[in-house]
């Protein structure tokens, strides 16, 4: 698959999590499996009270070190796996075992998704 992975670019991904789209997972499933008519699929149910439903905290990190990069989310969040060689493994590591951190990310994650907002309708006007 290379590089870009199973959805895509990470800046496609950004732009996805940001819209509140899920995005879509690439190549044929098995034959035999899955849906057999044409009709369309009905999403489902939307939280639009809980923006983080149904996101994984890898998708969160990787939305987070793509608008920021690594260095840019230490210095918002100061953590020794975001500044001493982060890597995605450690920081998912720590971060699922440590939950005041976690609330940390996923607190400047729904603050760039408001800012995100934010700059989309100023820009609109």
């Amino acid at each position: 698959m290379g590089s870009e992975g199973l959805f895509g670019s990470r800046a496609s991904l950004v732009t996805l999590l940001i819209l509140g789209q899920a995005p879509a997972a690439r190549g044929p499933g098995r034959a035999g499996q899955g849906r057999t008519d044409n009709a369309p699929m009905v999403p489902a149910p939307a939280h639009p009270k809980d923006p983080l439903h149904g996101l994984t905290l890898e998708a969160l990190l990787t939305a987070l070190v793509a608008a920021y990069g690594w260095s840019g989310l230490g210095e918002r969040i100061s953590l020794h796996c975001f500044t001493h060689e982060p890597s995605m493994k450690s920081s998912l590591k720590f971060l699922r075992k440590t939950p005041w951190a976690r609330e940390k990310v996923e607190s400047l994650y729904l603050f760039m998704l408001r800012e995100a907002r934010r700059n989309a309708a100023a820009a609109a006007q």
